[in-house]
């Protein structure tokens, strides 16, 4: 990037297309989280509570509150050779990360596996870091297996050795059995295991867009800090609504972001209204601004 460009970009279009565009070696670290193969239409309504005396729900003191229902956001998640559709881009990835570079490919447990696999022939068994279970507790309850609550996550060093994995940056987490260690250890809390337990974005919480498959920026940031040094370049080639860019920007990381999906980017131009130093690609912000009334 060189002296007066945008510290960000945003590109709307094929990430493939994206990707084959970056100079080799050129990013610092890349977060993937494609859509995960589940065979159905994902979609999110958005919600939103007001005070009324007719509301169909009962908050604090008493208080009646109706439910309004926003728009609905959908998209299709159904691949018939997915492997396929993932390999091109993995190599890509591997191509354009920089040798400290490291790559956190996001599924779930229907593909994580057979990804495994395609990631250990395309970067070398021995760039396999780490395996991280996201634990949840939200959503539906399966009764004929035990109830599926937790994301896949597959680190990948471009050259392990060399890769950037700065302890010191990230946030400590409460001990889940305080009393087994000592006051002092207690109170500074404890590094992340790779087993993250966090929350999903919660339904009517500040942090969510309404994009269907929405992650939470905590988890982001996790990686962000961990995984890049101050200023690198963060690449999301599946950018949904945008988190890795909020990461990012809390962060003091440049990043690029890429979607096929026009919604996407309109949920990421309401999401950094008040950031300047982007460049959008084959996107217009302000027209999408303009139209939906500011």
């Amino acid at each position: 990037m060189t002296s007066g460009e945008p510290r960000h970009r945003i590109h709307l279009g094929d990430n493939l297309d994206v990707l084959r565009a970056i100079p080799d070696a050129s990013i610092d670290l890349v977060y993937a989280d494609p859509p995960f193969n589940t065979g159905k239409r994902q979609q999110r309504t958005r919600l939103r509570t007001v005070r009324s005396a007719e509301g169909d729900r009962t908050g604090f003191q008493g208080r009646r509150y109706a439910t309004l229902r926003g728009e609905t956001r959908s998209f299709g998640d159904r691949f018939d050779d997915y492997l396929g559709f993932l390999e091109p881009r993995l190599a890509e990835i591997r191509r354009v990360l920089a040798p400290h570079g490291s790559l956190y490919l996001h599924l779930d447990w229907r593909e994580s596996h057979a990804a495994k696999l395609l990631l250990d022939e395309i970067f070398g068994r021995e760039q396999f870091l780490n395996e991280i279970v996201w634990a949840y507790d939200y959503g539906g309850r399966a009764r004929d297996r035990w109830p599926a609550k937790h994301d896949t996550i597959l680190l990948y060093a471009r050259e392990a050795g060399r890769h950037v994995f700065d302890t010191g940056a990230v946030e400590r987490i409460p001990y889940m059995a305080p009393g087994l260690v000592s006051p002092e250890k207690a109170a500074r809390g404890k590094l992340p295991t790779d087993v993250w337990w966090h929350t999903i974005v919660p339904t009517v919480g500040r942090e969510r867009t309404g994009y269907p498959t929405q992650k939470p920026v905590g988890i982001l940031r996790r990686i962000v800090a961990a995984s890049s040094r101050a200023d690198a370049v963060v690449l999301d080639p599946f950018a949904g609504s945008g988190t890795t860019g909020a990461a990012c920007l809390a962060l003091g990381r440049r990043f690029v972001l890429a979607d096929e999906s026009p919604e996407a980017l309109r949920v990421m131009a309401r999401r950094f209204a008040g950031v300047s130093d982007i460049a959008w690609i084959g996107f217009d912000p302000h027209a999408e601004s303009e139209q939906s009334g500011g």
